[in-house]
């Protein structure tokens, strides 16, 4: 019987990214979905404010997002390698220590945020109007904080030993099940945007229990027991190390989140904070196919290199460019030519579609060079390269969209903001092309397909 081992080392790679992309796809595309739904209930029944009160709470809970992912992505990088080094036993252990590290982040994220909460939420951006309507949001997802980092855990964890269907089926669970509690909580119970983070929270639990479910019944290839744990030093610095860039580029969409409420606050009041949310979200369900297929090539990018295979690594990166390339473009093209019908879903503000359809053409300008950007980030999480990973996962958000924003809002007040986007990407595709093709010219040609796989090299980030 093959393994899942097995199917990383030897199975042919476009067969490979194909099972391990979709369901990443389809999983992240249903969580995008569930985003999107909470924005449409909330915008039809509270209103363009409380679009604007979810849009100041979402950095905040964009951070707590962050430090899973943070967590589950370095830890994933490492279990792939490990397994591809046929170190099982310490890819139970990295398991252990990533579940200790969710809870406890969860809990730290709980009570940091509920003691600074107002202050977060003015340097977010947030109008005297729009305070209490993202506190509602926030404090019930600040409670939930150790449910959601969890989850984002253990699936990163069951991805990583090649069971994309088991992460898969936690975001669908999870996705499907807010959708179904989103009416009942915004607008049977009356609610308001309380009622979408209850939903929001519910869900999390739910996908939480069917993780759970899934390690305790022997079906996982690195189940692990409360002895794994316990927290280990040398594992816990790996998984920062790595992860540390997945925490750099989502606290620096917080960070650009935050410094485009105070800019937006300035240039167009509420009616541009809502504008700009919406917006971010719809654009954002277009990125999550394009991080399914990331995380789908994730799993084989490490294993085979830990594996000494460079020839599967090469192929691999190559696919997965290509496929996220793809629907990159397609996104492209439909934001460009149906963007005012799109945000009619939202919202039947005139003024938020006037102002949103001028800005949704402006901000995709540059979306054909994003997929490129995430599979190149991903490849130096994959094989362990730690610094290479954080610079480019900073570079699009902070070294250029920052003080690009700056310059273009002084320049061209709010049309300069909806600029700074495309700007950033095509400089931010320029570092990521140069970066992945030198890094690619290190490979040794021993791995290619037909020659004899190597012992496995140690990263050296």
């Amino acid at each position: 019987m093959q393994t899942r081992s097995d199917m990383l080392a030897f199975e042919k790679i476009g067969r490979l990214l194909f099972k391990l992309s979709v369901p990443a796809i389809i999983g992240m595309m249903v969580q995008g979905l569930y985003n999107l739904v909470d924005t449409i209930f909330v915008g039809r029944f509270t209103g363009t404010l409380g679009i604007g009160g979810i849009t100041i709470a979402f950095p905040i809970q964009m951070i707590l997002m962050g430090i899973g992912i943070t967590i589950g992505i370095g830890g994933a990088s490492l279990i792939s390698r490990r397994l591809g080094e046929r170190r099982r036993e310490e890819a139970r252990l990295t398991l252990g220590n990533m579940v200790s590290l969710s809870l406890v982040s969860g809990v730290l994220c709980t009570v940091a945020g509920l003691a600074l909460l107002e202050p977060l939420l003015i340097v977010f951006g947030a109008t005297d109007t729009l305070i209490p309507i993202a506190t509602d949001y926030i404090v019930v997802i600040l409670l939930g904080s150790p449910a959601i980092t969890f989850s984002m855990v253990a699936s990163s964890a069951a991805r990583a030993e090649g069971n994309a269907k088991v992460a898969m089926n936690t975001m669908l669970i999870g996705a499907l099940l807010n959708i179904a509690l989103d009416p009942v909580f915004i607008v049977v119970l009356d609610q308001g945007v309380r009622g979408a983070a209850i939903a929001t929270v519910l869900s999390m639990v739910a996908s939480c229990l069917f993780l759970l479910r899934y390690y305790t019944s022997g079906r996982s290839e690195i189940s692990f027991g409360f002895h794994q744990m316990r927290l280990k030093g040398a594992i816990v610095k790996e998984i920062f190390a790595i992860g540390i860039s997945d925490f750099a580029r989502t606290a620096a969409m917080s960070l650009t989140s935050a410094l485009y409420n105070n800019l937006l606050r300035g240039l167009g009041g509420e009616l541009s904070i809502a504008t700009f949310g919406v917006l971010f979200r719809v654009i954002s369900f277009v990125f999550m196919p394009m991080i399914g297929i990331a995380q789908g090539a994730q799993p084989i990018l490490g294993f085979n290199y830990g594996a000494g295979q460079f020839g599967r690594v090469r192929k691999s990166l190559r696919l997965a460019n290509r496929s996220a390339t793809a629907i990159s473009i397609v996104g492209f093209a439909i934001f460009m030519v149906f963007p005012a019908p799109i945000l009619r879903v939202f919202s039947n503000d005139p003024a938020l579609i006037d102002m949103g359809t001028n800005a949704m053409r402006i901000l995709v300008a540059g979306f054909p060079l994003i997929g490129y950007q995430n599979i190149g980030t991903s490849l130096f999480q994959a094989i362990g390269k730690a610094k290479p990973a954080v610079f480019l996962a900073l570079s699009r958000q902070v070294l250029f969209l920052i003080p690009l924003v700056v310059i273009l809002s002084r320049l061209f007040g709010l049309t300069g903001i909806w600029i700074s986007f495309p700007a950033a990407d095509v400089i931010a595709f320029g570092v990521t092309l140069f970066m992945v093709r030198r890094e690619l010219g290190r490979f040794p040609r021993q791995g290619e397909p037909g020659a004899a796989p190597g012992p496995g090299i140690a990263p050296n980030p």
